[in-house]
């Protein structure tokens, strides 16, 4: 296979929507996915030697490349400003999603890859690679450097936080209304309607990166997110929401706030994507991505209807 040619080109190209989303799952960030799995490319084009099974050997490597980005990343996270949240794959509604990483999969919203990403690095890529790859634990058990038994272990201990955490996904309708109505009580300060709407033990997480203003903490319960909202726009203006629209964010709704990056009182100048997550008829978690790091690949434009 040293010859990188269209065959082979052809055969590699089959598998990248597969590897990009194991690579997504595993680093949390489409560029790393990507990085990772352009990578995976250049060692296939210089493999010497027969591959009996393609794919097996690809996602193989592309695990180990993203266990090493994972674990050279560390102490950056550690030094992270505020709760870091995963890259936001964003559709416009009713559209695709792009790539088709998450489509569907229920691992792929914001909340479940939050609580994978707070995992210890073992157990989520034994958990992904195993239950969503298909990959046998002895191949796991090498690239972590465990035994396979151990492996098994971290995969049952991410599904078992995973199935404990993440609440069932509501149908798309009712996710719409109560986004719907969530959005109109904090646009006219409604206090009452957003602690309604709010479970009483919801979470907000914010991610700035330490440049854009959000929550460093994560905000707790009903009536402390519906204060920290409305001191958001008491702060802000109700400017700072102008122009947003409805938006598919890991196949869950959200609300893109496009920013005016002109402002110059920069009130309005970041850009915001709100993710909900909604169980019942009400919102059970609330991610809001700020920063720019996350957000300036987002264009405007590519959402009009």
């Amino acid at each position: 296979m040293a010859n990188a040619g269209p065959e082979l080109a052809a055969e590699f190209d089959a598998h990248r929507a597969r590897l990009v989303a194991l690579a997504y799952r595993l680093t949390g960030g489409l560029a790393d996915a990507e990085d990772a799995v352009q990578e995976a490319w250049l060692r296939l084009a210089r493999e010497p030697g027969e591959i009996r099974d393609l794919g097996a050997w690809l996602s193989t490597v592309v695990g180990r490349l993203c266990l090493d980005k994972v674990r050279s990343a560390a102490h950056r996270r550690e030094r992270y400003v505020g709760p870091w949240l995963p890259e936001p794959v964003v559709s416009p509604l009713g559209a695709p999603d792009p790539q088709d990483v998450v489509t569907g999969r229920e691992e792929l919203r914001m909340a479940a890859l939050r609580l994978l990403h707070e995992l210890p690095a073992e157990q989520r890529f034994a958990f992904v690679l195993h239950d969503g790859f298909q990959v046998p634990f002895g191949e796991i058990a090498d690239l972590l450097g465990c035994p396979a038994a151990t492996a098994r272990q971290y995969a049952s201990r991410a599904r078992r936080s995973l199935a404990e955490g993440t609440p069932p996904r509501a149908p798309l309708p009712r996710q719409q209304e109560v986004v719907d109505r969530f959005m109109a009580a904090v646009t006219s300060g409604d206090v009452a309607e957003l602690t309604r709407l709010l479970h009483p033990r919801a979470a907000l997480y914010g991610d700035g990166g330490g440049q854009a203003s959000t929550a460093r903490r994560p905000v707790v319960g009903a009536d402390k997110i519906s204060r920290f909202l409305l001191g958001l726009v008491a702060k802000y203006g109700t400017a700072s929401l102008a122009g947003s629209f409805p938006v598919l964010v890991n196949g869950d709704l959200g609300v893109f706030v496009p920013g005016d990056p002109d402002d110059p009182t920069g009130r309005t100048s970041f850009r915001r994507v709100l993710v909900f997550t909604v169980a019942g008829d009400r919102i059970a978690e609330l991610h809001d991505l700020v920063s720019p790091d996350k957000l300036a690949h987002l264009d405007p434009a590519a959402f009009d209807s």
